[in-house]
């Protein structure tokens, strides 16, 4: 196979970067966000392979590139102008920087919107397809600290294309289980019942798990309910559940779809609500549950955002979306999220949103890091080329790295999260291959904290399809997101990439090697792909 340099590369635009910078160009790697996990933090599994060194190394090692030191502002050296456009995730960073920096965040929405359609007998747009939201959809190994912040995993296999690897680098935070007394929580539930919420799958899927998320809650818990169609109000304001749960079951009851969909209404209103029912102490959210086709008042979700701007910054009260549907909002509801510093999901059935609602929700309402980055320094001795596979839209500028003033991502436990390389290393090259630290802020301190670990070149298993079982899910479903979102344009393929048919056979080898059903439903998910790709 060859590759495409990056002077001939083009594609699709460009998002810009989360901190409104202007974008390094393609000479510079193009940094970007980890993801993983659901809503205020996903569930994983413990136990690294052990093939990475975890700890508090700061100096990133012998001779090869440091975590950027804190430069606030300024311009990068080696910037130039005319730069090429493109998905930033399908380009190769040269030489002579060899910096990834990305700020952490959740989301998986694409993942469960594209099973949805594929399981409707058609192919996701290639614009809802988000590789990074496949491949955090699923449980990791990773070791898990004890307290507060991350470890570090690194590792990785070598395809079966000459000289490339996918290198893997794992974040996880402290188990659920182990936290303790959480805090209580203050949820406010912005509810679409706009006639296209009749549709099943929509809005009967959320008032089922709504109802059961709340025999699951704590007293000391408190809920707000708002909807919204062709305007909004609140029908609940924020209750304690203690002896109120018959309001909230009466509530949740009695919503009904009507008329047309004013999102903008909706967010609008389910932060004043929340903001008025603020709790101190509490972990404050808004749980935005609609399918995301906004179609009257405010449709733009900057214009949306800014509304709430005051209610986000002073208080802290972060976005979760949820959504549902066929036909679905994605673009809106992403924007949203993510600039609304929360996350999405998708839910497509009963077991989707109890898992969602009753499961996670209940369980994860803590906060172990704000503003994490994450910041990987490959070894110009040893890689020559490399590429992040998916986060287009969540970089950081690699100065930002140690600048505590730019956003990063807030984490809670339970969480793991996952970014895939493609790595081609030099030929014949040993030694130290990649470093990987993660910087944050202690959630009640604010003192920033770091974690590192490392790769070397003799890590690599020699065989990705010999290699531990969850690389090989991982693999797949980064694999599967490239071939959904490339499709005809097979231009710039991931190295080591099998076709649509062998990868489903892959998918269901390593389905059957997981036991675990999450797999089994990625391997029919792909096996239906490839059906329609034909």
């Amino acid at each position: 196979m060859t590759l495409p340099g990056n002077d001939e590369y083009t594609g699709r635009p460009r998002r810009r970067p989360r901190t409104g910078r202007r974008r390094r160009p393609v000479a510079i790697l193009i940094g970007l966000t980890l993801a993983g996990g659901l809503l205020l933090t996903g569930c994983g599994a413990s136990d690294s392979n052990g093939s990475s060194t975890n700890g508090s190394n700061k100096s990133g090692g012998r001779g090869f590139p440091q975590p950027a030191p804190n430069r606030t502002s300024g311009t990068s050296q080696g910037e130039q102008k005319n730069t090429p456009t493109g998905d930033a995730s399908r380009e190769f960073a040269p030489s002579p920087d060899y910096l990834s920096t990305f700020a952490l965040d959740v989301d998986t929405a694409s993942y469960g919107y594209a099973r949805r359609a594929l399981a409707d007998g058609r192919l996701p747009e290639a614009s809802t397809v988000r590789p990074e939201e496949f491949v955090n959809s699923f449980r990791q190994d990773y070791r898990r600290p004890d307290g507060n912040g991350f470890s570090v995993t690194v590792d990785g296999a070598r395809t079966r294309e000459k000289d490339w690897s996918l290198v893997r680098v794992g974040l996880a935070t402290r188990d659920a289980a182990s936290s303790g007394e959480r805090p209580p929580a203050a949820l406010t539930f912005v509810i679409d019942i706009s006639g296209s919420m009749g549709e099943p799958g929509r809005l009967d899927l959320a008032k089922d798990a709504l109802g059961v998320m709340t025999d699951r809650l704590r007293d000391d818990d408190s809920i707000a309910v708002v909807t919204f169609s062709d305007e909004a109000r609140t029908v609940l304001p924020m209750t304690r559940l203690g002896h109120h749960r018959d309001r909230i079951y009466d509530a949740i009851r009695g919503l009904e779809p009507t008329e047309s969909t004013n999102l903008g209404a909706g967010v609008r209103t389910g932060y004043a609500t929340a903001v008025k029912g603020l709790r101190e102490g509490a972990t404050n959210r808004v749980v935005l549950i609609s399918d995301a086709l906004a179609n009257t008042g405010e449709t733009d979700a900057d214009a949306i955002l800014e509304n709430i701007s005051t209610a986000r910054r002073e208080h802290g009260i972060t976005l979760f979306g949820v959504g549902v549907g066929s036909e679905y909002g994605d673009a809106l509801m992403e924007r949203l999220a993510d600039k609304g510093d929360g996350h999405t999901t998708y839910v497509s059935t009963i077991e989707d949103a109890r898992k969602v609602f009753c499961e996670q929700l209940p369980q994860n309402i803590d906060l172990t890091a704000r503003d994490a980055k994450a910041q990987v320094a490959f070894d110009p001795e040893t890689v020559k080329q490399f590429r992040l596979i998916g986060y287009d839209d969540r970089q950081v500028a690699d100065e930002d790295f140690r600048n505590d003033r730019v956003d990063g991502g807030e984490v809670g436990p339970g969480h793991t999260v996952t970014a895939l390389y493609a790595v081609r290393t030099r030929p014949g090259a040993s030694g130290h291959l990649a470093t990987a630290s993660v910087r944050w802020l202690d959630p009640d301190t604010r003192a920033p904290h770091e974690e590192s670990g490392q790769l070397e070149t003799g890590s690599l298993d020699e065989d990705l399809w010999t290699s531990s079982t969850r690389l090989q899910v991982d693999a797949v479903a980064a694999y599967f997101a490239d071939d959904l979102r490339t499709g005809d344009d097979k231009a710039n393929p991931l190295p080591g990439a099998l076709p649509l048919g062998e990868l489903a056979d892959r998918a269901h080898r390593v389905a059957s090697a997981a036991e675990d059903k999450a797999v089994d439903d990625l391997a029919n998910a792909v096996e239906r792909a490839s059906g329609l790709m034909g």
